[in-house]
């Protein structure tokens, strides 16, 4: 496809939206995991406010030259929203992006609360999350037949509480595969908590940055989650995933076994059975 196609498909493609925020998810960082639709969107959107901590800059390479592009790292939710709101009120398109999923740790309630508050409309876009680009790094899956088929999405108690059934010493009892969020600067307590309910062997992968240049990727046993963190001096954007999946293991689903019947495929039984 040629340039001249692609700015008419751009064209196209704003002439058929009205004015609103976009919340997009920008994924964890690697600038191709962004979904087809927040690149669509980036390319046309009139303002763009980004999470500069979080988010790579390159990823705005796609967007226009003429866009207004807002930092909002160092900027408090008063700040924020206001500029959202005139921006749609002026007939643009604005694009609020996060980082990893907005469905995740990303403080899009209060911004949507506000917007609401303020008439204006608004769409989700989701993105991929950390603990997603991280399973994929590991060449792993989190739900594995037999061995574990939940995955648990949490953080420590720390500035910001945790409802105390939800505390982590309560989670860690179903051993399933556990994603730690925003817990690297209490990683001793999220230690001791783990080790009352998972073996102490049980393998821990500390995911620093996922999908940034800079990445880190360190799979230790759990006894070494904390000192390992504390060596590699990881304070910040750091995701643990603690799951018997981490472990070499033979295990086979029962969806593409050849017993197994379901609407698209009689089992072999079955089918020498009955001919």
């Amino acid at each position: 496809m040629n340039n001249n196609i692609i700015a008419q498909n751009t064209a196209n493609t704003k002439l058929s939206l009205d004015p609103k925020v976009y919340i997009v998810g920008a994924g964890p960082g690697d600038p191709d995991l962004l979904t087809v639709k927040a690149q669509k969107l980036l390319a046309i959107a009139d303002v763009i406010l980004f999470a500069d901590s979080l988010i790579p800059v390159e990823i705005l390479d796609i967007c226009r030259a003429d866009a207004e592009i807002i930092k909002t790292a160092n900027k408090t939710l008063e700040e924020i929203v206001p500029v959202m709101v005139e921006a749609v009120r002026s007939q643009k398109l604005v694009v609020r992006l996060h980082s990893g999923d907005p469905s995740l740790y990303s403080a899009i309630h209060e911004q949507m609360q506000l917007l609401v508050t303020a008439n204006i409309p608004f769409e989700i876009i989701p993105g991929i999350s950390a603990f997603q680009a991280a399973a994929a790094n590991l060449k792993i899956e989190l739900t594995v037949p037999n061995l574990v088929q939940s995955i648990i999405l949490t953080r420590i108690s720390g500035r910001t509480g945790v409802p105390e059934t939800e505390e982590l010493a309560s989670l860690a009892a179903h051993q399933a595969s556990l994603c730690l969020y925003l817990s690297a600067r209490h990683v001793e307590d999220a230690q001791t908590k783990l080790l009352a309910h998972y073996p102490a062997n049980t393998h821990v992968a500390i995911c620093f940055r996922v999908g940034w240049p800079d990445e880190k990727i360190r799979v230790v046993p759990l006894t070494e989650m904390a000192s390992c963190t504390h060596q590699e001096k990881l304070l910040r954007t750091t995701l643990y995933i603690i799951s018997p999946a981490l472990s070499p293991v033979s295990a086979r689903s029962r969806l593409y076994h050849p017993e197994h019947n379901h609407l698209f495929r009689a089992s072999h039984q079955y089918s020498r059975e009955h001919g």
